[in-house]
């Protein structure tokens, strides 16, 4: 499917909104097996072609949505960084040329941490990266054989050394609720990560996706076993617990950092701010003809190579309704521990829509229940007699009207219970 128009967007009445730039390289070495991604093996890819196909999307891009600031670029997979770097610094050059740029531009590009792959950390600082996320996913030799990774411990932990020397941010993966690993192993491991970490950690729990090695081997093969929901969520609050003590709190579900040191792109993705998806399989949201598109591109490489190099890779682009994108914001936006999903990044419409669905007292039942929270702009966290309070229902504010509009908080409970706590938000 096109997308549904080719006329040039309607300038935002604030013109120069805030935009990321994701740009996905769906190539890999080899397939890992939890991997759900869209990640593909090939024996040889015509690099220059796959170049100059990024290069004009780029540019359909900003016949599309010209009127922004680039705030971050960020080169996800895939492995990118089995990208040249030549490519890299041209995809850098020609966003800078199309848009104008943050004086602070974050340009993040993930990568393996092999010897191979290390040996361009230095071609990729010149061309423009600034921040490199390393996929060390464990600092345990039988995890990384579970987990079938390429790399050794040893090879990871020089690869983060390399890149703190390089760069003047980075930030390295690791997963965690593998089989058979408790609470005191997970924390060892944690703290000798900490030792290397200038700033940020991912850590995510193992989750058995559809399509991927794991799914058949953990559901139909019965090869291995996951720790129990308790086991697992001990290790999250064990997580959260060192974390905080190392003074890199969580700033989303499963993103840590000290002050500072957060993914600026990301952070674009959880505020429901704008973002372009350029490359096979990747996903936008994007105003177009004044109205914002989710927009989808073709996933195969080789069906998105062939369109984007005459045009764009898209292969849908929809305008979505209030209801559609205010709840699309509360998902995203909930996902941040501390500035949570505020109401203020709302328009209108989004905002009356929830007004109706809320108006059943829904909000106050789940604080009640101490899975939500509110924090108030300039009031700080909110107390016993401050709208939505649990006591003062008949105090609650229309979101439609003029005043201070109130930032929602996943607690603690709420964060474990997230998809439960979110469904009851959205129930119609």
């Amino acid at each position: 499917m096109q997308a549904s128009s080719t006329a040039k967007a309607q300038r935002e009445p604030a013109a120069h909104a805030p935009l990321a730039v994701y740009i996905h390289w769906p190539f890999c070495r080899k397939k890992c097996p939890y991997c759900d991604f869209n990640s593909h093996v090939r024996e040889k890819v015509e690099q220059a072609a796959w170049r100059d196909a990024l290069l004009t999307e780029l540019r359909y891009w900003h016949s599309v949505a010209p009127d922004h600031v680039v705030t971050s670029i960020f080169f996800g997979g895939g492995t990118p960084s089995l990208m040249p770097p030549e490519t890299a610094a041209a995809l850098i050059a020609e966003v800078k040329r199309l848009w104008p740029t943050a004086p602070d531009m974050e340009i993040t590009l993930e990568a393996n941490p092999t010897s191979v792959e290390a040996q361009n950390f230095r071609t990729l600082a010149e061309a423009g990266v600034n921040r490199v996320s390393l996929g060390v996913q464990s600092l345990r030799a039988e995890s990384l054989k579970f987990l079938g990774r390429e790399h050794s411990v040893g090879e990871a932990m020089e690869a983060v050394a390399l890149a703190a020397k390089i760069f003047p941010r980075y930030s390295f993966d690791l997963i965690y609720a593998l089989p058979g690993q408790g609470a005191d192993d997970w924390e060892r491991e944690l703290r000798e990560a900490l030792a290397h970490a200038r700033g940020h950690l991912s850590l995510y729990q193992l989750t058995i996706e559809e399509n991927t090695a794991f799914h058949h081997a953990y559901h139909v093969a019965k090869k291995f076993a996951l720790p129990s929901e308790d086991n697992a969520a001990l290790l999250y609050e064990r997580t959260q617990a060192v974390m905080e003590e190392a003074g890199l709190s969580a700033y989303e579900i499963s993103n840590h950092a000290a002050p500072g040191h957060e993914s600026r792109h990301n952070q674009s993705y959880w505020r429901g701010e704008h973002y372009l998806g350029i490359g096979p399989g990747a996903h936008g949201r994007v105003n177009v003809d004044g109205a914002r598109h989710a927009t989808r591109n073709l996933k195969s490489p080789e069906r998105w190579l062939e369109a984007a190099s005459q045009s764009h890779g898209l292969e849908e682009s929809l305008a979505l309704t209030a209801s559609e994108r205010a709840e699309e914001k509360l998902l995203m936006g909930l996902r941040l521990t501390q500035e949570g999903f505020d109401l203020a990044r709302l328009d209108a419409d989004e905002r009356a829509y929830l007004d109706a669905l809320w108006s059943d007292g829904r909000v106050e039942r789940l604080m009640e229940q101490e899975l939500l929270s509110v924090r108030h702009p300039r009031r700080g966290s909110a107390s016993s007699g401050d709208p939505w309070m649990p006591g003062s229902r008949d105090a609650r504010p229309s979101m439609t009207g003029s005043g201070e509009l109130p930032c929602l908080l996943a607690t603690p409970s709420g964060r474990l219970l997230l998809n439960t706590l979110t469904a009851r938000l959205l129930a119609r």
